[in-house]
C-alpha cells in the first residue's frame, strides 16, 4: 500500500426560508504525504487549526492508497474515512484519540489515532545538519541506507514524529542535507523536552530496519557541534543480547542550528555583538561600570511564569552586572536557564527603567536603555505611551533590530521625521533611536567593522538628546559633566 490521509473541514452555514434547512458544505483542509509500502503508516505532515471552543468543528478524514501520480482523488483506492470532532480529540486524555475506520461495507478498514496538542506562541525556527559514524550494516550487499526519524514528546509520554531526514544510499558515515523546522513543531517551543530520534536503514519494501536511538533536546542540539553533542546510537535488543555491546554508531552536529541566540565558540551572536559594539564604548562613561540587564519574553523557572523584564543575572535584589563582559555572562547563562517566549512587548521594561530615572532627574545622572530583539513589537500602542511619558526624563532609548524580520513599525518610535505622540500628546523630546543590525554587517565578515558601524551610528544621537533634556530642565555649568560622571547602561534582550 501507498497511503496517505486527506483532512477534511466541514463548515456550517444555516440557510431558512419557508422551512429551516442546514446545509454542509464540505471543504478539503489538507492532505498528508504519501508513505510507500506500509499498512501501518506514521504520517509526519501536521495539521494547524484554529479551536474555538463555542463552535463545533466538524472533521473528516479520509485514507486513501495512493497508486497513481495524478493529484485526483478519484483515481485512488479508497480505504476508509472517520468522523469526529475538533473538541473530542482536545478533550480526549493526552490529546489523543482513536478511530475505527469505515465506508467500504463487510470489510474492517482498521483504525486511525489522532493526537493534538496546543501550539505555544514560540516563533524560533531551527536549522540544523546532522552526520553519522560508523553505523551498523544491514544490508546484504552492501552497506546501509540510513535515514533519521525525529519525534518530539507528548505531554502523557508518547512520541509523535515530527520530521524524516532523506534517505543516504550505502553509507554507514552519512552526512544528511540540512533541514529547517519549527522550534514549536519540534519540542512545541520547551527547549528541555525530549526530543527522540531513531536511525533506520531504508528498504524499498517498507520494512525499515532499525538500528538504534537516541534522545536530547533542542536546547542540546542548539549548542551545535561539541564533544557534548555526540550522540550513541542505542539498540536495545542488541544490548540485551551482546555483552561486549558498544553502540550501534554515533550521530553529532556537524553544523548547528541558526537560531539567532546561538552560542558559537567561533564567533558572537548578533545580539552579543550588539551588545559589545554599544556597551564597550558608553561604559566609559560609567563611574562604576555596574549594568543593570533584563530580559524579556520568556518563560522563568521553576513554574514557567512569562515575563518582560527579568534581571538576566536571575537575581531579582541586584540586577547589576560587573562591566559588559559580566553582561554578556549573564546573557549567556539566562539562555540556559529560561525559555524564550513571546509576545515581545517593549512597555514594561520601559515604564521599569523609566521608573528609576525619574528619581533622579536633577542632571547627575542620565540613563540610556539599550534593547537588542529579533522580534515584531506587540504592544505598539503601550510602547508610545512610555516612549512618551519617558521623553520628559533623563533618558535615552536605543533599539537593535537583529534577524531577517520585518521592522517598519519600529520606525513610528525613531522620532527624527515624525515625533512620537500618544492620547494627543507629542513626546517632548526624540529619545529613541532605532536600528537594524543588518543593515550594518560588512559582507566580507568583518565583525570588529560591522560593531563599529554600529557603534557609531546608535550613540551618535546620545550628545544631543542630553543637551536637549539639560536645557529643558534649565541644568548649566557642572551639571554637565558630572563629578564623578555617573552614567547608566541598561542592557534588555528578547
Amino acid at each position: 500500500l501507498h497511503p496517505y490521509c486527506s483532512m477534511c473541514l466541514f463548515l456550517t452555514k444555516l440557510y431558512a426560508t419557508n422551512y429551516d434547512y442546514f446545509f454542509f458544505i464540505l471543504v478539503q483542509f489538507g492532505r498528508t504525504e504519501v508513505i510507500d509500502n506500509t499498512r501501518n503508516p506514521d504520517f509526519v505532515r501536521k495539521f494547524v487549526l484554529d479551536f474555538f471552543f463555542e463552535e463545533k468543528q466538524n472533521l473528516r478524514f479520509d485514507v486513501y492508497n495512493v497508486d497513481s501520480r495524478s493529484c485526483n482523488i478519484s483515481k485512488y483506492d479508497f480505504l476508509g474515512q472517520t468522523f469526529c470532532t475538533l473538541g473530542e480529540i482536545i478533550s480526549s486524555t493526552g490529546g489523543r484519540v482513536e478511530k475505527t475506520l469505515s465506508g467500504i461495507p463487510g470489510k474492517k478498514c482498521g483504525v486511525i489515532i489522532f493526537t493534538a496538542e496546543e501550539l505555544s506562541n514560540c516563533r524560533d525556527i531551527a536549522t540544523m545538519q546532522l552526520c553519522a559514524n560508523k553505523l551498523d550494516k544491514k544490508d546484504f550487499f552492501g552497506k546501509s541506507d540510513p535515514f533519521l526519524v525525529f519525534y518530539r514528546s507528548n505531554e502523557d509520554g508518547t512520541f509523535t514524529i515530527c520530521h524524516k531526514t532523506e534517505v543516504i544510499k550505502n553509507t554507514l558515515n552519512p552526512v544528511w542535507q540540512s533541514f529547517t523546522i519549527p522550534v514549536r513543531a519540534l519540542c512545541n517551543g520547551d527547549y528541555d523536552r525530549t526530543v527522540k530520534v531513531d536511525v533506520f536503514d531504508w528498504d524499498r519494501d517498507g520494512s525499515h530496519d532499525f538500528i538504534g536511538e537516541f534522545t536530547t533536546s533542542y536546547r542540546e542540539l542548539s549548542r551545535g557541534q561539541n564533544q557534548f553533542n555526540v550522540y550513541e546510537v542505542l539498540n536495545p535488543k542488541k544490548k540485551g543480547k551482546k555483552k561486549k555491546y558498544v553502540n550501534s554508531g554515533t550521530v553529532s552536529n556537524p553544523s548547528q542550528p541558526t537560531s539567532l541566540h546561538y552560542m558559537s565558540p567561533y564567533q558572537m551572536n548578533s545580539y552579543a555583538m550588539a551588545l559589545r559594539a554599544v556597551g564597550e564604548i558608553i561604559q566609559d562613561y560609567d563611574s562604576d561600570k555596574l549594568f543593570p540587564a533584563y530580559g524579556f519574553g520568556a518563560k522563568l523557572p521553576p513554574d514557567g511564569k512569562i515575563s518582560h523584564a527579568f534581571p538576566l543575572g536571575g537575581d531579582a535584589e541586584n540586577p547589576n552586572c560587573l562591566g559588559i563582559e559580566g553582561v554578556l555572562e549573564a546573557y549567556f547563562q539566562s539562555l540556559r536557564t529560561v525559555q524564550l517566549y513571546g509576545p515581545t512587548n517593549f512597555a514594561p521594561v520601559i515604564n521599569k527603567v523609566a521608573n528609576c530615572a525619574a528619581e533622579i532627574t536633577d542632571g547627575s545622572q542620565y540613563f540610556v536603555l539599550l534593547m537588542i530583539t529579533d522580534g515584531v513589537i506587540s504592544d505598539m500602542v503601550q510602547t508610545k505611551e512610555a516612549v512618551v511619558n519617558a521623553a520628559a526624563l533623563p533618558l535615552s532609548i536605543i533599539i537593535v533590530g537583529v534577524g531577517p524580520a520585518e521592522f517598519d513599525a519600529m520606525e513610528e518610535l525613531d522620532g527624527d521625521e515624525v515625533r512620537v505622540s500618544s492620547r494627543g500628546r507629542l513626546a517632548e523630546r526624540d529619545i529613541v533611536q532605532f536600528v537594524p543590525f543588518r543593515d550594518y554587517i560588512d559582507r566580507s565578515g568583518n565583525h570588529v567593522l560591522s560593531m563599529a558601524r554600529l557603534a557609531k551610528d546608535v550613540l551618535a544621537e546620545i550628545p544631543d538628546q542630553l543637551l536637549s533634556f539639560m536645557k529643558k530642565r534649565h541644568v548649566k555649568g557642572r551639571a554637565f559633566v558630572p563629578d564623578p560622571p555617573t552614567s547608566i547602561l541598561l542592557l534588555v534582550i528578547y
